[in-house]
């Protein structure tokens, strides 16, 4: 089921959170709202779904206009971030209640509800409590519960929030198969961009009520559209360097690269270097410094060079190299993957 979201407003009050914003989400496509806490990214989702009433702009699930209609009539499904179970009802009938609600028969019910708990599985807990399931299971009963009524949207508000490192690993790669088996369109909300970048077809990434940019997650990471979009995405961070464009790229009186082919830039810029494209492993032109932190992770070390003018830069470097806390150093950059910004964080 296509999505069109066109010229969207939502207002607080007198406070307009979100204003004209437009999102197309392909049929059977998944696709992640990322941001940070109070970007619009939830208040997007819950116009979507109905819970929250859309102030302008329109709202379209294939040529149906749903933009006036209640939730219950929007074919949706919403998996919350506090899963939203019923305590007191088996796991049976928690995934069954859509269909109750629709006054399905029992036997219909039973049949969908068998199908929906072996999708998931989960086949084995239909008699439990949600008070007797571990948190990864009461997601996966909040997801058959979700899906059971067959819906053309599936609506997931932060799922992973509330599981440990491990469970949040599973359930990853357990919600993108469910997706994928069904091919049902989702909306993933998230402020984590692991889960955006490993879930997702594409990521539209928020700030301050608009869409700062949208696209697939490997062209986001290589191709930011602004300083926000680089800085938000990578893990380590991205390092950012104040520098000068004249000719070549000048960082305080020490260190200097040559500008990448293509750029024409003058004048005070910012530049990007991820840790991955920095380090004694690289070639290409050198930016010298001295270590100022080592951070051993395995099979690679994770290294903070800090250079004369007092900036830093991150490195990756695979274990094995003998280095130093203090020791000076004269690591290469890959400068076909630097980036480049100006005064005001639009990417060069």
């Amino acid at each position: 089921m296509r999505i069109e979201l066109q010229n969207f407003t939502k207002r607080f009050g007198d406070t307009t959170v979100i204003e004209d914003m437009s999102l197309s989400v392909a049929s059977g496509e998944m696709i992640a709202l990322l941001g940070p806490s109070g970007c619009g990214k939830s208040t997007t989702l819950f116009a979507i779904s109905g819970i929250h009433r859309i102030d302008g702009g329109t709202l379209h699930f294939g040529d149906r206009d749903v933009t006036r209609l209640p939730p219950q009539d929007r074919p949706v499904g919403v998996v919350f971030q506090n899963y939203a179970l019923y305590p007191h009802m088996s796991v049976a009938d928690n995934i069954g209640f859509p269909l109750r609600v629709q006054n399905l028969k029992p036997a219909e019910i039973k049949r969908r509800v068998g199908e929906m708990a072996e999708l998931v599985q989960i086949g084995n807990l239909l008699a439990r409590k949600p008070q007797q399931l571990s948190g990864g299971q009461q997601q996966r009963v909040a997801l058959a519960r979700a899906l059971v009524r067959k819906p053309d949207v599936l609506l997931l508000d932060e799922p992973l929030a509330n599981l440990d490192a491990k469970l949040r690993l599973e359930m990853r790669s357990e919600i993108r198969r469910l997706q994928r088996e069904t091919g049902i369109t989702a909306i993933l909300v998230t402020h984590d961009q692991i889960e955006a970048m490993s879930m997702c077809d594409r990521i539209a990434l928020m700030k301050d009520g608009r869409i700062e940019q949208i696209s697939t997650p490997g062209d986001m990471y290589e191709r930011p559209a602004s300083r926000y979009v680089a800085g938000f995405l990578g893990n380590p961070p991205i390092s950012f360097l104040r520098a000068e464009a004249k000719g070549q790229l000048t960082i305080g009186a020490d260190n200097a690269l040559p500008l990448p082919h293509g750029t024409a830039a003058r004048g005070p810029i910012t530049l990007g270097v991820r840790p991955e494209h920095f380090g004694p492993q690289h070639r290409g032109p050198s930016i010298a410094g001295q270590v100022s932190f080592i951070e051993p992770q395995g099979r690679e070390d994770l290294i903070d060079v800090t250079l004369p003018c007092d900036q830093r830069l991150r490195a990756i470097v695979p274990a094995g190299h003998d280095i130093a806390l203090g020791q000076p150093v004269t690591w290469q950059v890959d400068l076909s993957r630097v980036h480049l910004f100006d005064a005001e964080g639009a990417r060069l």
